[in-house]
């Protein structure tokens, strides 16, 4: 029992336990094999244009952008430094700052590394 399981890719619960093959989940009732978890830990987010991000790349925004409860947009070729990448709200994964606007989430799709 010094094995320590990986948590769970669907829920995060860390009570995971082996059943044959499988590793299973008692919060959420997921099954997965070891092997498939290991290449999901792999998964790449890319940009615009299929270059894979990484955290504290530089980003370039390629369409206007409205944002919600300003009047203001972030407009094509806005520079976002220091870009993070995370499982936001929706389709968002960038975790950023944008000068102006302040600290927001952008999605990967709209957004081209430098």
């Amino acid at each position: 029992m010094s094995e320590i399981l990986p948590p769970c890719p669907e829920c995060s619960g860390a009570f995971t336990y082996e059943m044959g093959a499988l590793l299973v989940c008692p919060e959420c009732a997921h099954e997965w094999t070891p092997a498939t978890a290991a290449s999901d830990d792999v998964a790449a987010i890319r940009d615009s244009v299929g270059n894979v991000l990484a955290d504290g790349d530089t980003v370039t925004v390629v369409k206007d952008l409205k944002v919600k409860g300003s009047a203001l947009a972030i407009k094509v070729g806005t520079k976002v430094r220091n870009i993070r990448l995370v499982n936001g709200v929706g389709d968002h994964d960038i975790d950023c700052k944008v000068d102006g606007f302040g600290p927001m989430q952008l999605k990967s799709s709209v957004v081209k590394k430098v």
